[in-house]
């Protein structure tokens, strides 16, 4: 199972990107998925999560400015960021909690690659 994490760039402040992340591998469902963020010398921070069931939960930070949503069929989590500010400039982490079948079935939380997002004032 891995999570491959896409979308990340340079971008304006006021801009706009949309991240993607798609699971693959042996699959047998996906619970909660969500987008983490993290700059050096600081812990990796929650930005924003979503439940299988559509439920989704932000940081204050990006309230009113993201937006997370998810496509089941396709196994993929989206995070769209809409407008930017400098202070959203970090190395993005795409999760997600998967039932597997690696080694034997498994429950356990996966990471994508990060992305990088930079966002110019």
């Amino acid at each position: 199972v891995q999570l491959q994490a896409s979308g990340g760039g340079l971008v304006q402040a006021g801009g706009s990107l949309r991240l993607s992340c798609a699971a693959s591998g042996p699959i047998f469902s996906i619970n909660a998925m969500g987008w983490y963020r993290q700059t050096p010398g600081k812990p990796r921070e929650l930005v924003a999560d979503i439940t299988s069931g559509g439920i989704t939960n932000y940081a204050d930070s990006v309230k009113g400015r993201f937006t997370i949503s998810r496509d089941n069929a396709k196994n993929t989590v989206y995070l769209q960021m809409n407008p930017l500010k400098s202070e959203d400039t970090a190395v993005y982490y795409c999760n997600a909690n998967i039932l597997g079948h690696v080694g034997g079935i498994t429950l356990r939380n996966y990471w994508g690659q990060g992305t990088q997002v930079t966002v110019s004032s």
